[in-house]
């Protein structure tokens, strides 16, 4: 009997149930002061006046294995880069900034907009969000808004070595670029129509990013399709990287509903163990007069059959979005992992405990 089978048999039987209630209201307490972990130096956001700010909108977080102190690679994605970010027990420490891209337009820089992050076999990747903002009839705007999507239509393969105490580079990182995952996905029949929408129109968007094997996930905030699926879909490493032919592998899960009753979409994606976690949220943000409620966001785990809701996650604010999560330990029946946000100053990184079925 496997721990999950043990897990749902007791549940039945009433044996685990306040075991599992407690690890659940674990998730789904609200943050604060007393459980979000300290950022030593800063995690850097967009440019403003041409000063860097802190961190507002930290979209994803991987981290080297091993014990602490880790080597991480975190992303904001109003920025033109990816920052190094040393995990410790209990804090993050915020090191040496890379910049990925150059881009700009007017005079201005444009974002990466990126959206994951990965570890695989000593490369760091890193992804923007493929997407882009909506058509304008105006030629300049239009201009600029296919400038903005050539920006973030790129994945990035990095190799770096950074001081473990302070998060500074040891050497300059070793960057591959490349292209080629817009194309493939404009290249699979489901997905073409939603290559060139906005998000706010179904738009395809990248969220979260996962490498296993020789293949890349893409998990996709948009678009939801038809049926109520969100997609990943998965691409040869070598398709990227190497030049070779690849194709698309599309997996389609069934991630549940938001409170306003919208078929949710992929907010981040990690490899934890032998699968998938990911974060199911709403594909679009909600009205303005209308605050994120608890259960909108949720984590599962996904093992390229079928998605499992684990646990649903609590409203951390009422524009708080959970955009990263980071699997650190656990005991096999309970996972401790960190989550960061977007919406909340340096990500607000916060422990939460995930009952694994």
């Amino acid at each position: 009997m496997t721990t999950g089978d043990m897990i749902r048999t007791g549940w039945r039987r009433g044996v685990f149930a306040p075991l599992l209630l407690g690890l659940l209201a674990a998730v789904a307490a609200p943050a604060g002061a007393d459980t979000a972990w300290p950022v030593q130096n800063r995690l850097q956001g967009k440019v403003k006046d041409g000063k860097v700010d802190k961190a507002e909108d930290v979209s994803g977080i991987a981290c080297a294995p091993g014990a602490v102190p880790r080597l991480c690679l975190a992303v904001d994605d109003e920025t033109q880069g990816a920052q190094v970010v040393i995990l410790t027990d209990g804090g993050l420490i915020a090191g040496d900034f890379i910049r990925l891209i150059d881009d700009g337009r007017a005079g201005k820089p444009l974002e990466l907009d990126a959206e994951g992050v990965a570890y695989a076999d000593d490369f760091f990747y890193v992804v923007g969000s493929q997407g882009r903002a909506r058509h304008e009839t105006d030629a300049d705007k239009e201009a600029t808004n296919q400038a903005k999507a050539a920006a973030t239509r790129k994945v990035f393969r990095i190799a770096l070595s950074a001081d473990l105490a302070t998060g500074a580079l040891t050497g300059a990182p070793t960057i591959a670029e490349s292209g080629a995952l817009a194309t493939l996905l404009q290249s699979d029949p489901a997905l073409a129509p939603f290559v060139d929408l906005p998000l706010s129109k179904n738009g395809l968007t990248v969220e979260g990013i996962a490498v296993r094997g020789d293949d890349l996930y893409a998990g996709l905030r948009g678009p939801v399709l038809a049926d109520g699926s969100a997609v990943i879909a998965k691409v040869p490493l070598a398709a990227l990287f190497e030049g070779k032919a690849g194709a698309v592998t599309l997996y389609r899960l069934n991630l549940g509903k938001d409170s306003l009753g919208d078929a949710r979409g992929i907010r981040d994606l990690t490899v934890d163990q032998g699968g998938f976690l990911l974060i199911a949220g709403p594909e679009n943000d909600p009205p303005k007069k209308h605050r994120i409620e608890g259960g909108d966001y949720a984590v599962y785990s996904w093992n390229e059959v079928q998605a499992i809701k684990l646990a649903d996650l609590a409203a951390y604010g009422k524009k708080v979005k959970p955009e990263a999560l980071l699997p650190m330990d656990g005991n096999g029946a309970m996972l401790r992992a960190l989550l960061l946000f977007d919406g909340a100053k340096e990500g607000m990184p916060t422990p939460v405990e995930i009952p694994l079925q």
